[in-house]
């Protein structure tokens, strides 16, 4: 049975959540999560770089075969928003000089997907992530959003590949 492994990130400048699974078939595994930080003192360039070099180290020790990354929402402060993008930018990139698959999906589609109710707040997806990754140790909800990103994406990938075989 071929294994596949999903990188899920939650992107933000300050925060960045990040979780690997590896899927087979029906069954879903956690390889590893966190969160990659950055200190605010620090440049908008330094902190971008810190960033890309971080994730790149990740995808070059867990070896995804693609990303799941949350699409940007509309923000009631502008400047959080323009980091948000900033960082999803940067991820974005990493993963592409890696030759990863890039899906993105909106919050609302994710936690549909994970929790079936797409305005489920942060404690039922993480709760349902520990549900689903039983021996993951998710201490940290960006961490846990990642995963459900990932989760998410394993579940619309595979109902993508039934309808494709049965169109083939």
């Amino acid at each position: 049975m071929t294994r596949v492994r999903i990188l899920g990130l939650d992107p933000g400048l300050a925060r960045m959540g990040w979780g690997v699974i590896e899927v087979a078939g029906n069954s879903l595994s956690h390889v590893a999560n966190g969160v990659l930080t950055t200190d605010a003192r620090e440049s908008l360039g330094q902190r971008l770089l810190a960033l890309h070099d971080a994730l790149s180290r990740i995808i070059v020790e867990l070896v995804p075969g693609s990303m799941a990354i949350e699409l940007a929402f509309v923000h009631k402060d502008p400047s959080a928003a323009l980091k948000i993008g900033q960082a999803r930018a940067i991820a974005i990139l990493a993963a592409a000089r890696a030759g990863l698959e890039i899906a993105e999906y909106t919050p609302n589609h994710v936690k549909k997907c994970v929790v079936g109710a797409g305005h489920a707040g942060k404690e039922q997806v993480q709760a349902m992530v520990g549900r689903l990754l039983p021996v993951a140790r998710v201490e940290s909800s960006d961490a846990a959003d990642a995963l459900a990103l990932a989760i998410a994406h394993a579940h619309l990938s595979a109902t993508r590949a039934r309808i494709e075989a049965a169109l083939a």
